[in-house]
């Protein structure tokens, strides 16, 4: 799902940077002032998790990849805000070392992965797990649930981005400046491998690392929200 550089116009990336600047801020004061000292472990390793399955991604036509993030177990287990800014530095730091997703897209990939999807996906699982207790069959499967359909608002969003260069960033002869793949392209090429593929695998990878930490007694459920 990392956008790659030149596939956005300097109008999206500099708008998403911008977008994104008060929502970095928001994240860190959140851990500043909420985050306990005994948290700490959980966020470098969540940050771990998350760099690493995001780095078995799969090329996917237009210029992107697909993977799972893991933006809403991290979610689930610290809240909304630690996500974004977990994911946030994964981002940055696979982009700026390891060329994956392009510089002047961090604030897009940032947008679509780290503050989209933890959000989408995390008050989607309060809404489907309802009253039930944590831990819960109902919230094992709320949560899985939750992260296949978050991958894939992500995914759209990535798709919508991508598919309208075409139509903002044109030469004076019409042809793209940017991406040249218009949305009919786009949105099929990312939202077909993230309903059949990815979304499964982002919602599996959650529930069975639930299911583990659950029972190896290491996690319980904190009220970030």
């Amino acid at each position: 799902m990392h956008i790659p550089d030149g596939y956005l116009g300097p109008q999206t990336y500099g708008s998403l940077f911008v977008v994104m600047t008060p929502i970095w801020v928001r994240a860190y004061n959140f851990l500043k002032n909420k985050l306990k000292s005994a948290h700490v472990p959980l966020l470098a390793l969540s940050a771990a998790f998350s760099f690493v399955i995001m780095m078995f991604n799969i090329p996917i036509p237009g210029g992107t990849t697909g993977h799972a993030v893991g933006a809403v177990l991290i979610a689930i287990l610290l809240g909304p805000w630690s996500a974004t800014l977990v994911i946030s530095i994964v981002l940055i730091i696979q982009a700026l070392i390891f060329g994956d997703g392009g510089i002047t897209a961090i604030g897009a990939n940032c947008f679509n992965m780290a503050f989209v999807m933890p959000f989408v996906g995390y008050y989607l699982y309060k809404l489907i797990k309802g009253k039930s207790p944590f831990p819960s069959k109902r919230a094992l499967i709320s949560a899985g649930i939750s992260a296949y359909i978050a991958l894939n608002v992500s995914a759209f969003f990535t798709a919508l981005e991508l598919g309208l260069q075409p139509i903002i960033a044109k030469s004076p002869t019409g042809a793209p400046l940017y991406c040249p793949y218009p949305l009919s392209v786009t949105i099929p090429a990312m939202l077909i491998e993230h309903l059949l593929v990815f979304g499964w695998v982002e919602a599996i990878v959650t529930v069975g690392v639930l299911s583990y930490l659950i029972k190896s007694n290491i996690i319980k459920e904190w009220e970030y929200a």
